[in-house]
Order: C-alpha cells, then structure tokens, then sequence
C-alpha cells in the first residue's frame, strides 16, 4: 500500500442458484486464491451466497438459514486472510426481509450494508420480496450471537493505512437519480463496492460502462463493480458477468459479458484519488459524517507493504491511447488551437502573422494551426509569412523542409541570414566567436525573435509562438528570444503531443508531397540547431542535453497533473520503462527535472498568452502559479534517498 496503491479484485465465481454450501466453497477458495495474490479487497456479486434468481425461494426460511450458515462458515474459514471481502445474501430483520452486502474481515462481520432501491419493474420485481432500507443503521445480533451494525450509512476505514475508506451500494442504488455513493464519497469514501445482478439485454452493456465510469468521475473515486455471471438462472434472463473496476472514470479494468474468467485484479491509486479531490475546490466533504447519520467502523490490513504493480501505465500520458479516439482527440486539440488564434487575429484586426520556420517539429504544429485559423476566417493564406533564418547551425535538412513545407501550405516565405548580424552583435558586445558557450547560442536566439517581431510591425501582424510546453518546463527557451511571441499556440502542447500532433496531420493529409515533407521533419532530430553542423549533420541534439522528452513529458504529467513525490514517480517511471531505460538513467533525468523545473519558473511567470488544450499548463493564468525563487530543497532530499539506494 506504499505510495497509496491497493491491490482490488472483483470475482464473480461459478454458483449454484439455492446452492448455499456450493457457493459458499467456491466464495472461500476464491478469496484464499485472491490473497496470495495480494489482494486486500475483494468485491463479489450481490446474492453471492445464494444466487439472485431464487425468487420467491427467498421466502423459505430453509433458505434464510442457509445463507446464514454459509455466511458464518465464509467468516470463519477466511479469518486468517489479510483482505477485506464483501459478499451478498438475503437478510431477515424485524419481520421485513432485506437485499444486503456482508463485509467480511479478521472472522468478523463488520456490517451488513442492505439495499436501498429496490427494483419493481417486472423484469425483476425484488419489491416481491424485499423492502428498501429507509431507516437509520442499527445494531443487530447475528444468529450465532455476533454484534454487529445494519444499514445504508456505514463508512469502513482501514485504521493503518486511513486513505483506504469505502462504502457500499447495491447494484440498483447506482441507477437511481441521486446514488447513495455521492452522499458516501461527501462524507468521506474513496473507494466503492457495488454488488450486482445486472441482466444482459442488447446494449446494455455500454450504458451500465457508461453509468459505472460516470458516478466514478463524478464522485473522484474508485469503484468495484462485481455483477452476477452465467451460473444464474436463465428462466427469463441471462446473466454476463460484466465486472469493472474503474479508477476516477478510467476503465482499469472490466470483463466483457459472457467472457469465460470473470476476475479483474488491478491497482487503484488511493494517494491521486485524494490529489483530486483537494484540487477540485467544489468537492466538499462533510465535516463530521456522524452529523449526517454515518457510523465509521474500523479495520485494519496490517502494515504498510509495497503492492507489487500489474497495472498499465501510459509511456506518453498525453498522448490519446486508443487509435479509436485518435482523429477525433487530435480533431479536438487542433479546433483548439486554431480557434483560439483566429479569436486573437479577429479581436486584434489582424490579416497577418509571422512564424520562424525552423524545419523542426514545433514550428511546423505551429504553422499547421496557423493555417487552420487563416482558414476559418477566410484569409488568404498568403498573409502568413514563414520566416527561415539560417545561422550558425543550420543544416540543409531543416532548412529545406521549411522551404518545403511554407510552399505545400501555401503561405509567403521570406529567408533572413542571421550570421551577419550576430557576428556584428558579438563585436558590439566584444564576445569571441571561437568562444560557443550560451552566449552565442542565446545571440542567435534573441536575434531571430528581433527580426519576426520588427516583420510582424512591417506587415501590422503579430508574432506566432512555437515553443511548447516541455521546453517551458525545463525552461529550454532563450528568455526574451524564442520564449516571446504575441500569442502561444503551443504553450500547453507538450512534445509528445506535438509530434503526435504532426503525425496525424501527415497521416490524414492528401497531399502526397506535403506528408512527404512532414514525414522528414519527424525523423528529424530535435535541434535549437544553435551550435555548428559536424559533417552536415545536426550536432546539437536537444534530449542529449536535457534529457529524453518521452521522461520529461512522464515526469511533468504526474509533477503537475498529480502532485506525486519524486520516490512515487520514480517508481513510475522505473516500472513503465523498465524495457529501454535503468534505474540509473531514469534518476538523472529526473534530477534534472526537478533541477531545471524549479530554477526555470521566472520564464513561465511571463509567458505570452496562448491556449490551454489539456488538463495540464504551465501557464501563469493557467494551472501553473509558483514563486520564481521557491526551493527545490525537500524535493532534493527525497532525490537524495533515491540516490543513496544505488550504493
């Protein structure tokens, strides 16, 4: 459970309908194969122990007795088992009969959580023979003389590790318009369980995902879904066994209907669920449960203990996952984009805009959406004017894909040497040009920023930001050179993206020699090509320097996005790319994000505006306020630690 990562498991065994001793073997021998897993909560179907489709059998006292002593035997038999379980039988209590969840710890019953709606709709009909749970919990006393609580309102919270805290619904508590889990996670739940019996119908399926993902995202939790599978009676329905368990509305894990093994085992991630409760300002919780009729009832799972990982973690988080959302997710951040500079242009009456066109990657994005908003205002493209300055480090490759690409799109191309007046500068300034230090490269920098800013005067146009986001960063940008423009269409586009961006726009294209052109600027380098060419080669390679992007762009999600210590993300990092990367490497990059990030922020405190595309920006009037002179020291302290482990 270190770093807040609970192994969870939902099950749906093989059942037997009335079959009491069936089922409950079958529930023990799971839930002991579930513990050496490392399992320490655990989910099964509503009715486990019976079976859903008993109907009116569950008005036989012989079978109320019956899930009674195979409940007692379930405890018993899985005491010695450091998990939490949750399994499902009818309940009699004061002459009414009642659908509950039995949570299960240590040879205890901690609770039993009955249903609150109860479905009359003829497909099931449970009002038959059940009633609502519509009264404040209470104690009982189990038939073999065991106290414990009943009712709707009942938080468990493991007293080692206290970010661990779930409630309980009842699979139709989840369809109602008002779901008891919204009230549990204001007072306080992280994690829920819903028992369920959910028959299959066409469709069905996609709309209880849909429910299930939804009330996750909305409540900011966890939530275990174990549904009724095959071994139900198929009278006059048909049961698939479709479990979830879904993490803040992201599918980690779900069993299609009808698959042949129902058991989900996966990972959630306690410690991001509280970050994103305490980032969101509207999520309130309750200030004392118990005002608001919630008992808390304690457990404990032992020690704190490292959960071994099975979950997946993107490489590239930014970047969509699933090449079903790919055209419409780059749809979406391209609109974005392009329609926040065309807003900009028609505000300010502009019918111009300047871009320096360095045949890389960002620029290239950069010119891309700046077509794109030329487009939906109905200028002529021509009014954008690409500007290739070749210095000390062009190389034929890059120059000519700017020509290349300013061509194909349609736009003014206008090519400014820089070397003569950089040479010029360095004599004002009385620097040797031998001497290749950050002076000379800085030079080149702002004196290209100098020459698209007196063009965009001379054209009444405004300057067109390239740099993105993971050069800010790590502050990868000459301050008042590259780092200013009058409106960023990058800024919050990390490099991933970029690329990813570019290889959408290639891929899509009908133009042959357009993707042609595109396609080599992928395979490019990335460069601030700054530092003269080794044998017309680029010899100044961006990551060689600073760092692998695809690291840097996995530190900065779950830095800003997460708000994870450094020993948590380097775990991340270590686990997602174990296949390319040692340790070693992986903690040096990370030291220098840290190291780059913390000393760099006075360039993003004065970053020219720009669209936000994503749910993380280093923005000032974004996502990002941070003190320019903040220490980096408790960050450097925990890197220390990580460091002294290599010994």
């Amino acid at each position: 459970m270190r770093d807040g990562f609970v192994k969870v498991a939902v099950s749906s065994p093989e059942l037997r309908v009335a079959d009491c001793t069936f089922n409950v073997e079958n529930l023990i021998h799971k839930a002991k194969e579930m513990a050496d897993r490392g399992v320490k909560v655990l989910a099964f179907p509503e009715f486990s122990l019976t079976g859903y489709t008993c109907h009116d059998l569950f008005l036989q006292d012989t079978l109320l007795a019956g899930a009674q002593d195979a409940l007692w035997r379930y405890k018993n038999e899985t005491k010695e088992l450091p998990l939490v379980s949750v399994v499902g039988l009818p309940y009699s209590h004061r002459g009414r009969l009642y659908n509950v969840a039995a949570v299960v710890h240590g040879g205890k019953i901690l609770a039993l959580v009955p249903k609150s709606h109860i479905p009359m709709y003829a497909e099931f009909y449970e009002g038959r023979q059940f009633a609502p749970w519509d009264q404040n919990n209470v104690k009982i006393v189990l038939g073999w003389g065991e106290e414990t609580l009943l009712g709707c309102r009942i938080l468990f919270e493991d007293i080692t590790f206290r970010d661990l805290t779930f409630a309980i619904e009842i699979c139709e508590d989840l369809w109602v318009p008002t779901p008891p889990s919204s009230e549990h996670a204001m007072a306080g739940a992280n994690l829920m369980i819903n028992l369920s019996a959910s028959d299959e119908l066409t469709g069905k399926a996609d709309y209880r995902r849909e429910l299930v993902k939804n009330q996750s995202a909305r409540t900011l939790s966890a939530y275990l879904y174990a549904d009724a599978s095959e071994g139900e009676s198929t009278q006059d329905m048909v049961f698939g066994g479709h479990n979830m368990i879904v993490e803040n509305g992201t599918i980690l894990e779900q069993s299609d209907p009808f698959a042949q093994d129902h058991d989900l085992v996966t990972e959630i991630d306690l410690f991001r669920l509280r970050n994103e409760r305490r980032r969101m300002s509207t999520f309130q919780l309750y200030e004392d449960p118990k005002e608001y009729g919630y008992d808390i009832v304690g457990f404990s799972l032992g020690e704190l203990e490292e959960t071994e990982l099975t979950r997946h973690f993107s490489r590239t988080p930014f970047v969509p996952q699933t090449k079903s959302h790919r055209e419409k997710r780059c749809e979406e951040i391209l609109a974005i984009q392009a329609h926040g500079l065309a807003k900009r242009l028609r505000h300010m009456g502009c019918k111009s805009a300047v871009i320096g066109l360095s045949g890389g990657l960002d620029s290239t994005l950069a010119l891309l959406v700046t077509v794109r908003a030329f487009d939906l205002l109905s200028l002529d493209r021509s009014g954008i004017t690409a500007v290739t300055m070749p210095g000390f480090g062009t190389t034929n490759r890059t120059y000519e894909n700017a020509v290349l690409l300013s061509g194909q799109l349609g736009t003014s191309l206008r090519e400014i040497s820089i070397e003569d007046a950089t040479l010029q500068h360095f004599r004002d300034i009385g620097h040797d040009v031998d001497v290749q230090d950050i002076t000379y490269e800085n030079s080149q920098a702002r004196e290209r920023t100098q020459i698209l800013m007196d063009i965009a005067n001379q054209t009444g146009g405004m300057v067109i930001g390239t740099g993105d986001m993971s050069e800010l960063a790590l502050g990868w940008a000459t301050y008042n050179g590259d780092h200013m423009s009058m409106y960023g269409v990058n800024s919050s586009v990390p490099k991933t993206l970029v690329r990813y961006l570019v290889q959408f726009f290639a891929d899509v294209s009908n133009q042959k020699e357009l993707r042609r052109t595109l396609y080599d600027i992928l395979d490019t380098p990335v460069s601030p090509e700054l530092l003269p060419p080794e044998e017309g080669e680029i010899s100044q390679k961006t990551e060689d320097i600073v760092g692998p992007y695809e690291l840097h762009d996995f530190f900065l999600y779950y830095v800003l996005r997460c708000g994870f210590t450094p020993g948590k993300i380097y775990r991340l990092a270590v686990y997602t790319f174990c296949e390319g990367y040692d340790k070693e490497t992986i903690f040096q990059w990370l030291y220098t994000f840290y190291h780059r990030f913390f000393r760099q922020q006075f360039k993003r405190s004065c970053l020219p505006d720009g669209p936000k595309v994503g749910t993380v920006s280093v923005s000032p009037r974004g996502d990002l306020r941070m003190p320019s002179d903040a220490a980096d020291t408790l960050w450097k302290e925990e890197l220390d630690r990580i460091r002294a482990s290599f010994v």
